[in-house]
């Protein structure tokens, strides 16, 4: 069955690391073998700049990941770059493609300009924040009281205008609440429930009834802590996060942003995307075949072909 993750941080290791190859480096979760291994048919490749670089040296690092992108993996056999959203429906069987996201906006500081560049270069999702406080809102472990900051309405206007989708998966409440009226497209890309697993980066059952309502997705991640709040986790207890968003708004709007090569910790037989596989036969012992194709790329193919971009 094949698969469309919303989520890895393979460009942030190809960028850092001068002899690590896409094609079956054992240190990539999400290389171009496993992929294939797995099933994954679309895959977004996070460009993610961590808050401990220098604020001077944060763009250039961005850029590097561009660089990584179209010099590794667009490059890779049987790879194609997704700059418009129903390339995904002409891709052919022995092919993968590749989408460029952007993980916080911290490399960009007050400079859209900036973010013009990076969507220039093929950015089809942008989340504002990752974890903690940048310029334009606050992360999931900043203050939950507070909202968005005065810079992010031009951030959210020029996205909208671009037909960028907004990703809430790194915002803290209060800025996710405020985002909700002024998004055109949002999603969560990594993020389970916080119902089932009481932690910030998951999303309360109002706020996913929201997102849904609003016309967005949630997609849920692989690490074990927004799982249960351990270092382990079973696929069991994952799919557990699953039933329970699916019983909250309908199979159609859940899917999958595993986090690999963002992730220290994995849940068991789940462990790169070459084992996406089990996943998908632990689900058919739960869901009919057509829910979990539904899952692994059918809603999020409904909810991207209406986006004119």
């Amino acid at each position: 069955m094949k698969i469309y993750d919303l989520h890895c941080d393979v460009l942030n290791k190809l960028s850092r690391y001068d002899d690590m190859e896409f094609l079956n480096d054992v240190r990539l979760d999400s290389n171009l073998n496993g992929l294939n291994a797995g099933n994954v048919k679309v895959q977004v490749f996070a460009i993610f700049v961590h808050p401990n670089v220098p604020i001077e040296e944060r763009f250039n690092r961005a850029l590097l990941q561009v660089e990584a992108f179209n010099k590794y993996v667009i490059t890779a056999p049987g790879v194609v770059h997704i700059t418009n959203w129903k390339q995904i429906q002409e891709l052919k069987d022995d092919e993968i493609g590749a989408v460029l996201s952007l993980e916080g906006c911290d490399c960009i500081g007050t400079d859209l300009q900036k973010l013009n560049v990076l969507i220039e270069a093929g950015v089809k999702l942008v989340g504002l924040t990752w974890n903690y406080e940048n310029d334009v809102a606050y992360g999931t472990l900043e203050d939950q009281t507070k909202g968005l900051k005065s810079f992010c309405k031009e951030v959210v206007n020029y996205l909208n205008e671009q037909d960028v989708i907004l990703d809430v998966a790194h915002l803290n409440d209060e800025g996710f609440y405020e985002l909700l009226p002024l998004a055109k497209h949002l999603i969560a890309s990594h993020s389970n429930s916080r119902t089932i697993c009481d932690n910030p980066r998951n999303l309360t059952d109002d706020q996913v009834k929201l997102l849904v309502d609003k016309g967005g997705r949630i997609h849920v991640v692989f690490y074990p802590p927004f799982i249960n709040n351990k270092e382990a986790a079973s696929i069991d207890e994952l799919i557990g996060h699953i039933k329970h968003l699916v019983n909250l708004v309908g199979v159609e709007n859940v899917g999958f942003g595993s986090d690999f090569d963002g992730i220290d910790y994995k849940v068991d037989l789940l462990t790169d995307a070459s084992q996406y596989q089990n996943l998908m036969k632990e689900l058919l012992k739960h869901f009919t075949e057509e829910d979990v194709k539904m899952m692994s790329h059918q809603g999020f193919e409904k909810y991207v072909f209406s986006i004119n971009a």
